[in-house]
């Protein structure tokens, strides 16, 4: 499992009169795959070489001509039969980014079904938490003194109050499908989530802040962690494609 964020949660951050938690990890863990460099290669070449794609053997030097060619000319298709498989434990409006990208498959697990843990997210230390500029043209800076000590004690009323009601309502009776709209969007939820190359490769675009892209992206941090666990597991698994997509600006072909 990638770890993304390793902070301790305080022993203040536990509220042990409504019982929840307070986390500021977001994970990202590759559970299944099928996916490298030879796949595209075998791809791109069954327009040519017809059954025989499949049983060629190709080195690194081919691969790597072929690959750039097939990004820099953006013919998509041979980065599409492959798939990588992540489960994700993350805040549900970090969830919500991931499931606006709608060529994955995603399975979440579910307050209508099974009674939510008392885990809400709260920003670490590292988190910048002022934006400065016009909506599209903002940046965020570091918080004034005080401001996640403020946040934080904002979040763990608002959470502990939350939960409490929920929980009243279950042992009320009340259908979890009904109680559950009392939940904050900072709600712990896991996630399964798969994807071929390709698009990971445009997830990937929009979802990491790199001024090197040749498309600037300016996405909410708790996003970018789960962006940049992923591109870990991507770059071991498919170095090449990994490489041509950094070489051709970070844009998916």
């Amino acid at each position: 499992m990638t770890s993304l964020t390793e902070t301790a949660v305080p022993a203040a951050d536990l509220d042990p009169d409504a019982g929840i938690e307070l986390r500021s990890d977001i994970t990202v863990e590759l559970v299944d795959h099928r996916a490298d460099d030879i796949g595209v290669v075998r791809a791109a070449r069954v327009s040519t070489a017809g059954e025989r794609a499949h049983q060629e053997e190709r080195g690194d030097s081919y691969a790597t001509g072929l690959i750039n060619y097939l990004m820099r000319s953006r013919h998509g298709s041979p980065f599409e039969h492959n798939y990588m498989t992540f489960l994700i434990s993350a805040p549900i409006f970090t969830v919500r980014h991931l499931m606006r990208h709608r060529t994955w498959s995603f399975n979440e697990e579910s307050a209508r079904y099974r009674e939510m843990n008392p885990v809400f997210y709260v920003p670490d230390a590292s988190r910048l938490l002022r934006q400065e500029g016009k909506p599209g043209h903002y940046q965020y800076v570091p918080g004034a003194p005080g401001d996640l000590e403020g946040v934080h004690a904002s979040a763990q009323a608002v959470y502990g109050a939350a939960y409490r009601e929920y929980t009243r309502m279950l042992d009320g009776g009340i259908a979890r499908e009904i109680a559950r709209m009392v939940l904050p969007v900072a709600t712990y939820s896991s996630v399964y989530a798969t994807c071929n190359a390709r698009a990971l490769m445009h997830f990937l675009g929009l979802r990491t802040n790199r001024p090197d892209a040749a498309y600037p992206s300016s996405p909410q941090r708790e996003i970018e962690l789960v962006a940049e666990g992923m591109e870990k597991e991507f770059a071991r698994l498919m170095p090449l494609t990994h490489q041509a997509f950094e070489k051709f600006g970070r844009v998916s072909p």
